[in-house]
């Protein structure tokens, strides 16, 4: 909020890259972006963070603003963001957004890896598949990974 309240009015996240938080990119009202990495640095590369399928819906301060606090917004039809624990979840009711659900899953079951590894068992990787499974039926990166720990650990 921060950068966006200094360079412009809206932004945009990057769905997949290096960090544990997202690569955005601040958009002003001419149209201009400005691109930083998850730590709010300049980012060089934003060329390859910020390709089409790769990005987000635009989003308004006012809306992140709204998420960030915990509320919901909808966006661009029938979309509707809500923040829930680490991230951002998506709903949404088209095609598109199915295939995007299971991105969102898999960068939501690695950050909860990776924030958690110290703890987890090494064998975890093993049972990737269920805990995909899990968050496909509904439960968050942290139940699934609970649920897996009770059935083999």
């Amino acid at each position: 909020m921060v950068q966006m309240e200094a360079y412009g009015d809206r932004l945009q996240l990057a769905l997949s890259g290096p960090g544990q938080r997202p690569h955005y990119q601040v958009i002003n009202p001419a149209g201009k972006k400005m691109a930083f990495d998850s730590n709010h640095h300049l980012l060089s590369q934003a060329e390859d963070a910020f390709t089409p399928g790769n990005v987000t819906e635009v989003y308004t301060l006012e809306q992140v603003k709204t998420i960030a606090a915990g509320g919901s917004v909808r966006i661009a039809g029938s979309n509707r963001v809500t923040r829930t624990g680490n991230g951002i979840t998506r709903t949404t009711r088209n095609t598109a957004a199915v295939i995007k659900a299971k991105d969102l899953i898999d960068v939501e079951k690695y950050d909860y890896f990776k924030n958690n590894r110290e703890t987890l068992p090494p064998t975890i990787g093993e049972h990737s598949v269920q805990i995909t499974d899990l968050m496909k039926g509904g439960k968050s990166a942290e139940d699934a990974f609970n649920e897996v720990l009770k059935q083999h650990y």
